[in-house]
């Protein structure tokens, strides 16, 4: 497959797709037309299928797996716990789609040869507008559970430096689509954490709210390997090899 169809015309169209399906989800659009969010749905369906059929074997079962995970995640944290809530208070079909649509625009975006070509230097300033995003919703919106978010993400990219730069466009794809999704009113975070810990105050979106993506990519990953065991026992080979390689060249 030509890289450049798998790449820039895959994370275009997602984030095209995640801003007009979150347009039509809004309580502006509710207030015009009936199942609004029934039109979300199947334009990010639709999406899901366009995005499926152009990936790599490796990333269709990931996103399968992901909208499974995400489902579970959604219910439990959702409608259980809490933590957020949708604006018909339910869990609409598209977010699970939208998860692994994320995800896989995350991952490809991150194979860009202009990143590739420059980590060390994409990390830098990805880590610190982090660090200088989230501090701000600190200081001018009491940001509290937001921030310790973010502290959550940096102490994962301490354990796993080898995955920043894929956690850090993780973190700012995330905001993108928070920032939307709040702002449409398509759901909305309590101004405390789970409505319930009057001392973590929280913004609307918080800030560092990708750290739960996270775990949802560790929980993809798993499922692969436990499913793809000796796929996975490849590619981590293979992985080895490449960076045996590249710090013989460098040396």
């Amino acid at each position: 497959m030509n890289s450049k169809l798998q790449f820039t015309s895959i994370y275009l169209p997602v984030l095209l797709v995640l801003w007009l399906g979150l347009f039509l989800d809004s309580k502006t659009v509710a207030e015009q037309a009936h199942f609004n969010q029934w039109m979300t749905n199947a334009l990010v369906l639709g999406g899901f299928a366009w995005v499926y059929s152009r990936v790599t074997a490796k990333i269709k079962k990931l996103m399968l797996y992901g909208v499974v995970l995400a489902l579970l995640g959604e219910v439990v944290f959702s409608l259980l716990l809490g933590m957020y809530e949708y604006r018909l208070e339910n869990v609409p079909i598209y977010v699970p789609l939208g998860h692994s649509l994320v995800y896989a625009a995350v991952f490809y975006i991150q194979k860009e040869k202009i990143i590739q070509h420059n980590k060390a230097r994409v990390v830098f300033i990805l880590y610190w507008g982090m660090i200088v995003y989230s501090s701000l919703w600190l200081v001018f919106d009491k940001d509290v559970f937001g921030f310790l978010c973010m502290l959550g993400i940096l102490f994962l990219l301490k354990k796993t430096p080898e995955n920043a730069v894929f956690f850090l466009i993780m973190f700012f794809m995330v905001a993108y689509l928070e920032l939307l999704g709040t702002y449409y009113q398509c759901w909305v975070w309590p101004a405390i954490w789970f409505d319930e810990v009057a001392f973590i105050p929280s913004s609307n979106p918080p800030s560092g709210i990708s750290v739960f993506y996270f775990g949802f990519d560790v929980g993809c990953l798993w499922i692969y390997k436990k499913l793809n065991g000796k796929k996975w026992r490849r590619m981590k080979t293979l992985r080895r090899l490449s960076v045996a390689r590249e710090i013989k060249q460098s040396a």
